[in-house]
C-alpha cells in the first residue's frame, strides 16, 4: 500500500542533519532541522509549510537564509518551531539584512515563529510588509502537540543537549488508500474530489452524510453518495504512519524516557549515532550526543519497525559501516532480552 509520507534525509550521514518529509499527492512538505539545504531543489523547498528546528547550533540552522531567500516574493506564511530563545535567534538572523524595500512587495510573505517551553508556546510574527520587525508575542499553553490537522499530528519533547533540544514525531491519524479499480468499475475518475473525500473522513464526518462529486461524463451534474457507503466501496483504511526524528541528546535517564515515549511504535525512526560506544562513549557523554549502540538500544525499546542512523562524527569517515553494525547489534540484543 502506497504510504502518504515520504521521509528522506537531505544530506549524507556525515553532513548537516535534516529530514524532508513529502506529503505524496499533496502540495506541501515539512522539514525537521534546517542545516545546509543545498541538496534540496527550489521546487522541493517551496513546498515546505512548516520547519521544526531541534536547536540553533549552526549545523541545524544555517539553511535559514536560503529558505527565506527563496520565499521572498511569495504570498505565503511559513511556520517555524524551535526551542527556548528561538524568537531571538530568528530576529537576529533577520536583523543581519537591510529590508528597506520589502514593504513595497505586493505579496504578504510572513514568518510565524513558535518558541517551545516546557509548559508554554510563544508565538511571534515577522512580516515582510513590516520589514520583518517582530510583532507582539502571544503566549499559549503547550502539552506535547505542536500542530494538529484533520490528517496528522506533530508532537515534540524537550531533550537535554547541554541546552534545550527538541525531538519531533509526526503521526498520521489513519491512512486512506483509494481502490482505483473500484473507481473505474463505478465510472468515477480521479480528481480533486479525492482530497475532499479524504478530508471528510479525517474530520470524522457522519457516515450517513451526503458526499457530492462532479460527474466527469456529464459536466455540471453531481453524483451523490452516502459518505460511509462510498468509503466502503472505494477506500481501504489502515493505521497511519508514524515518523520520529531524534538528534543531539545525551543518554540520560530523563532523555531515555522521553525519547522512547515519543518514538514508541514508529514506522521509521531517524536517530543520531554520532560516536561509537566501543571507542568513544565518554566523548559522546561529554558532548551530549548518542552513540550508535545507544541509538540501536532506543530503537529496540521503542519497538520501531525501522530505524536509520545519521549525524556521524567525521572521525569515522570511510567507516560508516562500523556505526551501522554497532547499532544493529545493540538493537538485536535489546530485542532478544525483551523477548526472554
Amino acid at each position: 500500500m502506497r504510504p502518504s509520507l515520504h521521509p528522506r534525509l537531505i544530506n549524507g550521514p556525515f553532513d548537516d542533519p535534516g529530514l524532508y518529509i513529502d506529503f505524496i499527492s499533496e502540495k506541501y512538505a515539512i522539514l525537521f532541522d534546517l542545516g545546509e539545504i543545498d541538496s534540496l531543489s527550489s521546487k522541493d523547498i517551496l513546498k515546505i509549510s512548516h520547519v521544526f528546528v531541534t536547536h540553533t547550533h549552526i549545523d541545524h540552522f544555517s539553511g535559514f537564509d536560503r529558505l527565506i531567500r527563496l520565499f521572498l516574493g511569495q504570498n505565503r506564511t511559513l511556520s517555524f518551531y524551535g526551542p527556548q530563545g528561538f524568537i531571538s535567534n530568528v530576529a537576529g538572523k533577520l536583523a543581519g539584512y537591510s529590508w528597506n524595500l520589502v514593504n513595497r512587495y505586493d505579496n504578504s510573505f510572513s514568518l510565524n515563529i513558535i518558541e517551545i517551553h516546557p509548559d508554554s508556546l510563544i508565538r511571534c510574527r515577522f512580516s515582510c510588509q513590516n520589514r520583518f520587525l517582530p510583532e507582539t508575542p502571544v503566549v499559549e499553553p503547550f502539552n506535547a502537540v505542536l500542530v494538529e490537522t484533520p490528517g496528522w499530528i506533530i508532537s515534540a519533547v524537550i531533550l537535554d543537549h547541554g541546552i534545550p533540544c527538541l525531538a519531533f514525531s509526526i503521526q498520521e491519524k489513519f491512512h486512506v488508500n483509494i481502490k482505483k479499480d473500484r473507481l473505474e468499475s463505478m465510472g468515477l475518475e480521479v480528481g480533486p474530489w479525492i482530497t475532499d473525500f479524504k478530508q471528510a473522513l479525517f474530520a470524522g464526518s457522519d457516515p450517513s452524510s451526503i458526499f457530492q462529486l462532479f460527474d466527469a461524463k456529464h459536466p455540471g451534474r453531481h453524483i451523490s453518495y452516502e459518505l460511509g457507503n462510498l468509503s466502503m466501496e472505494i477506500a481501504t483504511i489502515t493505521p497511519g504512519q508514524k515518523i520520529t526524528y531524534i538528534t543531539d541528546a545525551v543518554f540520560s535517564n530523563a532523555n531515555i524516557e522521553k525519547m522512547v515515549n515519543l518514538s514508541k511504535g514508529s514506522d521509521h525512526l531517524f536517530i543520531e549515532a554520532t560516536f561509537m560506544e566501543s571507542t568513544h562513549r565518554q566523548i559522546a557523554e561529554d558532548k551530549y550526543h548518542l552513540t550508535a549502540w545507544q541509538a540501536g538500544t532506543l530503537a529496540a525499546l521503542a519497538k520501531v519497525r525501522q530505524f536509520t542512523i545519521f549525524h556521524h562524527s567525521p572521525r569515522y569517515t570511510g567507516q560508516e559501516y562500523l556505526l551501522t553494525e554497532e547499532a544493529i547489534r545493540a538493537y538485536n540484543i535489546a530485542v532478544n532480552l525483551h523477548d526472554q
